[in-house]
């Protein structure tokens, strides 16, 4: 199991907010992930770095894009733009 908090909570328990500065990698959605998942990356680094970098891009290319977040959770395209679009976003 995971020592890192996935960065969506469920409301089961109490919300600790987003770790803006937590590692992420960026991915083409449907590149296969397997053992070298890591290395099929097209970017790394904050989270919100990368969330800002993937709601720049032009709207039609947005989806083809997810971020999997330190603790091995994947963020979709929906995903990214939600939390682009929260209050405590540092964008």
């Amino acid at each position: 199991m995971t020592d890192h908090p996935s960065t969506m909570q469920d409301g089961s328990e109490p919300s600790r907010g987003v770790d803006w500065d937590d590692y992420a990698t960026l991915h083409v959605k449907g590149d296969g992930q397997g053992v070298f998942y890591r290395f099929k990356s097209v970017r790394s680094g904050k989270l919100a770095d990368l969330i800002r970098f993937v709601m720049r891009l032009p709207e039609n290319e947005q989806h083809d894009y997810v971020i999997q977040k330190a603790g091995d959770h994947l963020l979709s395209p929906g995903e990214i733009a939600e939390l682009s679009r929260r209050d405590d976003f540092p964008g």
